[in-house]
């Protein structure tokens, strides 16, 4: 029996999939949330096998739900439903760790279906191969680094120094001795460079240090003079 959490902020919409679902073999719904913060409450609870999902929910969203629970369960394994399926939407649930995406228009075989294929660890993005998913994921990380590059200019040549050696893989207390500063001013440094740059954790900050460095030994943004 496949063990199913729907979470959607429309108390209607989540009606419907229990009535669309109510007979169908080996499916049972086990709960129900209205908010991103309730479906991270409710999985906790419930350890479903299949999370059916909103993109767009109050208090927390879908994607952002996804990700605090798959840092605490790592077998989780996610369905989003949503009425828009643009790039974007792919590009989101995607880097949230989903393994699929379908309209909250479809038909219940195809509801069905992708709770199968999702539930046995498969991806499910209708009419989307491997290769299309992975050029969206480039096409949309590529938009992300010239953003960021936008405000790389406005960092400080210290935080340049700090940014460069987080990219070379070193701690705080290695930065730090390094550069003859506090293990507590570095990590000033590394929430500054988050916040001036738009990022939202220490590992996006690790990521794009990493890529910054690949960059500039190809005659990229930073300077000859920091490698």
């Amino acid at each position: 029996m496949k063990r199913i959490l729907i979470a959607d902020d429309h108390s209607l919409f989540r009606e419907g999939i229990v009535s669309m679902l109510r007979d169908a073999e080996d499916i049972q719904i086990i709960g129900e949330a209205s908010n991103g913060k309730e479906l991270e409450k409710k999985y906790a609870e419930l350890m479903p096998d299949v999370v059916l999902s909103d993109i767009s929910m109050p208090i927390k969203s879908g994607p952002d739900a996804v990700k605090s629970i798959l840092n605490k369960f790592k077998e989780a394994r996610v369905l989003f439903l949503s009425q828009f399926t643009g790039d974007d939407y792919l590009y989101s649930v995607i880097k949230a760790g989903a393994l699929g995406l379908i309209s909250k228009n479809c038909m219940k075989d195809e509801l069905i279906f992708a709770i199968n294929q999702v539930y046995h660890g498969i991806k499910y993005f209708k009419n989307k191969s491997v290769e299309e998913l992975n050029s969206i994921i480039k096409r949309f990380e590529d938009i992300k680094m010239k953003n960021m590059d936008i405000h790389y200019s406005s960092l400080t040549p210290k935080e340049e120094e700090v940014l460069k050696l987080v990219g070379e893989g070193l701690t705080s207390e290695q930065i730090a001795q390094q550069l003859n500063l506090s293990k507590r001013t570095v990590d000033t440094h590394r929430y500054k460079i988050i916040g001036t740059l738009g990022l939202k954790s220490l590992s996006e900050l690790i990521r794009y240090a990493v890529l910054k460095n690949i960059e500039s030994n190809k005659g990229g943004l930073l300077s000859g003079n920091n490698i």
